[in-house]
This record gives structure tokens, sequence and C-alpha cells, in this order.
């Protein structure tokens, strides 16, 4: 068994789809499950979709209406016969899309986000899976739904591995073509769930782990894991290869070719990653393996844009000590922000983190009733692994420098 990944860039538009047929056809397609995400954009799209519904009424057809206008193009684009079921298939989505906001009665942003977001996998699979079938690829499309059970963590879904392994062990059929969704579940009460952005990558880890899968490969539109994102860095270099433990260092401090969820079921199982482009499918790309060194061994670049500091100390001079922290991570835990480093000294405290849920005025507010608040918004956090002095000029050179920390294998710097 051996599971493949596709994003929203490799199926933004119906060449997109054409493509992904073709790797299929290059690299084989028997006993393989394909998890694919929303088509290009879908998702941001039906981000505007959600905002128009809670704070825009009246734009909130014109916004939907948008997501049609951009699937339909794809669809004339690849079935000639405006007869096809499929054109009805992707209405009813709509007209299920419609239903819901006609009968929904939850004030709850992040409730109403998870059931919404996933129409853009929901459409994206429905297409696939159509095509696939229309060209001579016999495939079965799934609804994940059914297979990745959750908790009902609305936005960052944790999974219920037990449940999860019983449903995919008794209901999929490991010898054909699968086509499902990536970055969906659903709860106990069977309401669509979310693994977090960019959770596709998840969802093919958890797949391979519970199929015991041959391997999993990530397809994307860059040659594999690249020591830098190009969109910020020049330079940017191939890796040919890391460990698990190198690809989760980088994941959590934000490399966005993995997600920082997907080495953790692969290593436990000692499943090979794959990250490869789709655009060249015969290249090697990048392996993820057990006990493999980075090669080339050279500094690994990451960058986190609109990030959060924040400065505390005590009113009194007084130490922060293990009772402050302690209260410290309370309050960042009950308002979801999502730390991405610390650094402390005898009288001060200074954390960086992610706002997803927008509740900073909240947590601050909370704060200054018994410290001392410094807050910095739209930072930049910087992290190098396996830095020298060069990597670090490279990026403290023409910034406000407001943090730097450093270990022996990483250094984190946050800029205004």
């Amino acid at each position: 068994m051996q599971v493949f990944k596709f994003g929203g860039a490799s199926v933004k538009n119906a060449e997109g789809v054409k493509n992904l047929a073709a790797v299929l056809q290059q690299v084989g397609y028997e006993n393989t499950l394909v998890v694919v995400s929303a088509m290009g954009k879908t998702t941001n799209a039906l981000e505007i979709v959600i905002k128009n519904y809670f704070d825009n009424k009246p734009e909130l057809q014109s916004s939907i209406q948008d997501v049609k206008k951009y699937h339909n193009e794809i669809l004339l684009d690849l079935f000639e016969n405006t007869h096809h079921p499929i054109f009805k298939d992707i209405a009813s989505v709509f007209k299920d899309l419609d239903s819901f906001f006609g009968r929904n009665k939850s004030p709850d942003y992040n409730f109403v986000y998870d059931q919404v977001i996933g129409f853009g996998e929901l459409m994206s699979t429905t297409i696939i899976s159509r095509y696939l079938n229309h060209i001579g690829f016999e495939n079965k499309w799934l609804d994940v739904r059914e297979f990745i059970k959750t908790d009902d963590y609305y936005r960052r879904a944790n999974v219920n591995w037990e449940q999860t392994q019983s449903r995919i062990k008794a209901n999929f059929n490991t010898k054909i073509l699968n086509i499902t969704q990536g970055f969906l579940g659903s709860d106990a009460n069977n309401f669509t769930t979310t693994l977090g952005r960019e959770g596709s990558d998840y969802t093919a880890a958890i797949f391979a782990y519970c199929l015991n899968a041959e391997s999993a490969t990530i397809w994307k539109d860059v040659p594999g894991v690249l020591n830098a994102d190009p969109r910020y860095f020049e330079n940017a270099r191939l890796l040919n290869s890391i460990s698990y433990r190198e690809a989760i260092e980088l994941a959590f401090y934000g490399a966005s070719v993995i997600h920082p969820k997907t080495l953790q079921p692969l290593q436990q199982k000692e499943i090979p990653l794959f990250v490869k482009s789709f655009l060249e499918p015969e290249n090697a790309g990048t392996r993820v393996g057990k006990g493999m060194k980075i090669e080339p061994n050279v500094p690994c670049f990451i960058v986190k844009k609109d990030q959060v500091l924040v400065s505390l100390s005590s009113l009194d001079f007084s130490y922060i000590v293990e009772e402050n922290i302690s209260e410290i991570f309370k309050l960042l835990h009950h308002y979801k922000m999502k730390v991405d480093v610390i650094q402390n000294s005898a009288i001060s405290f200074s954390v960086c983190f992610e706002n997803t849920y927008s509740n900073l005025e909240r947590l601050l507010q909370h704060l200054k009733a018994k410290f001392k608040v410094t807050s910095y918004e739209n930072v930049s956090l910087y992290t190098v692994r396996h830095y020298n002095e060069q990597a670090i000029s490279s990026v403290e050179t023409g910034k406000e420098l407001l943090l730097k920390q450093l270990t022996q294998e990483t250094i984190q710097i946050v800029t205004k």
C-alpha cells in the first residue's frame, strides 16, 4: 500500500488535475490511496464566505458564487459533456452548503468554520475521482469523515486513534485506487472537524500508519524539502535526505513543507516519507527516514510571519518563578495561543506565539492584572537550524532585533 498526498497548488486548475492523472500513470496507482486538498485557494475563499456569514450577510451569496464559478470553470475544462453527472454532484455540494447556513443556530465561529471549510476538499476529491474514472482510472471515492474520528476541538481536532484504526481496518479496500479528502475528520456527533491548516499531510500519515503502508509521498510544487522557503530566502537548496528527528524539528519550528504532526505516526512504524515535485515526478526528491543524515549539511532557515511577542515583568521587581510561569502557560493554553519560543530571566519572561483564535486582547487584559506587559504584533520569528555566523548575519542584517536565543543546534530571532 502506498499513500499519496496532493496539495491545493497541484490541482488549482484543470491542467493540474490532468497532471495528477499523469503522475499516477507514470509512478503507478495500484494499491494506492490519494489524499487531496481543496483546489488552489479555495480554503481562503471559503474563509471569506465564513467571515461574510458572521459579519457581512449581504455579501454571503456573492462570495459563495465566486467559489462556485471557480469550480465550474475547472469542470468545463475537464468534461466536454455538460450533462455529465459531475455537474449535478457539485451543484448538490453547494446545495448542502446553503442548507447548512439556513439551519445553523450555533454562534460558535470555530464550529461553523469546520462545517464550512471542508466543502473545498469534498468538491476537489469529487471532481478528481469522477475525472479519473472518466479517463479509465477506476477508483473509489471515500468520505474521510467516516474513517478519521476526532474530539470536538474545532479547527485543531485531536485524532481518536483507537476508533480511527478500527474504522480503517474494517472498511478500507487496499486492493484498489482510493480517493479521499485531507484535513478533515468527524467528532462523536458526526460534525465535521479539521486537523489544523495544512492538515492534509497529517491525514496521509494517519492512513499510512493505520494501513501499514510501504511509503507516504507528499507531492509539491517544489523539488522536495528545501533548506529555506524560496519566497523569503535566496539560493534555497534541496535536501536529498533527512532523519525523522530532523524533519520533526524543522516542522515544529514552522517549515511549511511538512505539517508538524505528520512525522510522528510515520516514525512509529518507520514508514519512509518522500517529498517530491508533481512537475518532475521522476526525480528522487527528499527521503525522510530513520537514522538518515541531513544531506547536504547546510543551515536550514524558517520564518514565521504575523507573530506576537509579549514580554512580562513583575510589578514589584520580584522574581518570575515557577508559580508565575505556570500561571502564564495556563493562560496561553486557555486562550489557545500556539507558543513558538520562550525566554526568561530572573525578573522577566518573553513569549512569541500565534494569535490564531484572535484572543490576544483578552489574554493581555488578563496578564496586565499581575504583570507589566509589553506586546509587539506582526513580528517575524526566524529559526535557523545548524547555524553558522554567515547564516546568523544574513537574518539579522537590516532588521530590528527584539529577541535572540541560541542553543547548540538552533538559533531563534524575533524581529520587527
